[in-house]
């Protein structure tokens, strides 16, 4: 089977940008699940290039796992607690006792939500560029 870690990256860094957008542009639970979809691929590539089969949806679980192979700092695996928080009530109502997802998402929580995306895929680059090299 082909290895497609550079793919998985690539679309990892895309997604954090249309996260940056949706923030700019006011679409905050988006910019919230694009950010946790940036970070799920970006442990899923590490996962692919180390050679493990990356599952589910959990960025915190998918960090844990990377830590089998590598040193990982519990500030991103808790990072990953709070971006796997957005991956179903950032796009779904009745996630919520009321209200529609986009009502519920806030400006601020979109930026630190992207901000722990950011961590976690500068992170994930930086070991795909060390298992390259090795």
């Amino acid at each position: 089977m082909m290895e497609r870690s550079k793919d998985w990256m690539a679309q990892a860094k895309w997604d954090l940008r249309h996260a940056q957008n949706d923030l700019q542009n006011g679409f905050y639970d988006w910019a919230c699940f694009s950010a946790q979809q940036a970070a799920e691929k970006a442990t899923k590539a590490v996962l692919m290039k180390l050679g493990g089969e990356p599952w589910g949806h959990s960025v915190a679980d998918l960090l844990q796992e990377i830590k089998r192979f590598h040193q990982v700092p519990s500030e991103w695996i808790e990072g990953g607690y709070a971006l796997d928080k957005a991956y179903i009530p950032a796009r779904y109502p009745n996630a919520h006792p009321a209200g529609a997802p986009y009502e519920r998402f806030t400006h601020q929580e979109a930026q630190q939500l992207i901000r722990y995306a950011q961590q976690i895929v500068q992170f994930c680059e930086g070991l795909l560029s060390e298992v390259d090299h090795r």
